[in-house]
């Protein structure tokens, strides 16, 4: 008898969930809230078509599950980082798929056999791939990091329009500090890039990722591109979060202790107490993708109070000051990511951005999945 893919979906959600039962982590990851973050995302950039970036496992959220909540919200283009993150996403769906790194001797077969299209990111790359199937040109407009440079592009433009080069499906490039709107970059970078068109009237362009989606209709063109959005991440700095929070991270207190002045709290002895203060030790660390460097910062919510990190974040815990939270006891949750602190407040704390924290939440956290029915 055959199974749906739906029921694939389920299956996969519950075999996860099985083998992480006994974590003391859970991270719940709300699909109905990723799906309307995607509408809204459509809604803020229509008529262009909104695609999907679900690369580094859908940001650590679960490929399968997040794909297949994207896919009935309507998405028809996804795009993903590498090779092997395109032959899984291809086990999954059957839309379109980019591969961002484009193509090389050894993968060139498997990129065609796959019908998954790479995007092409120099004059070598466009040789590998030449008459091969559908790809995507990129042009590098001032990041100077992947892209065709336009020393390049004018030797292409020729190939294309004698038919000698692949006429691309898409033409993109990529802002390089969206995430502020006031910075010259950002138009400098659309005025380069509208510069390719005449060359390519018919092929459609992509410009802009989350936060680029909210530099206003001009930097939209025919597609655009959004990840960390979807997730639940604030696609515009200092400004009031527009999208649904995704995912809540909580963890298990394993002990409570009282340090009197003068102890110190973990490694390094770091943390010293300046009076008698309670503290709960909390079944998290940096294996589970809780950044070290957030310990000076850090705090984290019991029983809707903030609870500062004491000490140094160790590979499987960490220790907190719970001084004046009463009725705190081993067994309680104290919540990591949530209502309390967004992932961007998390991320502040540590010194990074809320992305590189979704993509290193670790395998150990039980992944439960609101709304794998929608």
């Amino acid at each position: 008898m055959a199974v749906s893919p739906d029921s694939l979906t389920m299956i996969a959600i519950m075999m996860e969930t099985a083998l992480t039962k006994n974590s003391l982590c859970e991270l719940s990851i709300n699909l109905e809230a990723l799906a309307a973050n995607y509408h809204f995302l459509v809604e803020q950039s229509a008529p262009s078509e909104c695609a999907a970036v679900v690369k580094a496992n859908a940001y650590g959220l679960g490929l399968r599950a997040v794909t297949r909540t994207l896919e009935k919200a309507g998405c028809k283009t996804f795009f993903v980082a590498t090779l092997d993150e395109g032959l899984a996403l291809r086990n999954i769906t059957k839309k379109t798929i980019y591969v961002f790194a484009g193509v090389t001797e050894e993968n060139n077969l498997a990129l065609a056999e796959a019908s998954l299209r790479p995007v092409l990111n120099s004059i070598q790359q466009v040789e590998l791939w030449n008459s091969r199937g559908p790809a995507a040109l990129h042009f590098d407009t001032g990041m100077n990091r992947l892209g065709i440079s336009k020393k390049d592009f004018l030797k292409l433009s020729a190939g294309i329009a004698n038919g000698n080069v692949i006429k691309p499906t898409l033409i993109l490039s990529h802002l390089a500090c969206a995430d502020e709107p006031d910075n010259d970059l950002n138009f400098r970078q659309l005025k380069k890039f509208q510069a390719l068109r005449p060359t390519l009237q018919s092929s459609p362009r992509s410009l802009s990722a989350s936060s680029g989606i909210f530099l206003g209709p001009k930097y939209h063109f025919e597609m655009v591109r959004p990840g960390y959005a979807l997730y639940g991440g604030n696609p515009t700095k200092n400004r009031p979060n527009p999208m649904r929070a995704v995912i809540n991270l909580k963890a298990r207190i394993l002990q409570c202790r009282e340090v009197t002045r003068g102890e110190t709290v973990g490694y390094g002895a770091t943390f010293r107490s300046d009076k008698r203060r309670q503290i709960a030790t909390i079944a998290i660390g940096y294996a589970d993708g809780y950044l070290r460097a957030s310990a000076q910062t850090a705090y984290v919510s019991i029983k809707g109070v903030l609870a500062p990190v004491a000490g140094r974040i160790s590979m499987d815990l960490i220790s907190v000051d719970i001084t004046g939270i009463e009725g705190v006891k081993p067994g309680d949750w104290a919540e990591i990511i949530g209502s309390t602190i967004s992932v961007d407040d998390l991320a502040k704390c540590a010194g990074t951005i809320g992305y590189e924290l979704l993509t290193t939440l670790g395998p150990r956290h039980k992944r439960i999945y609101i709304g794998a029915n929608i």
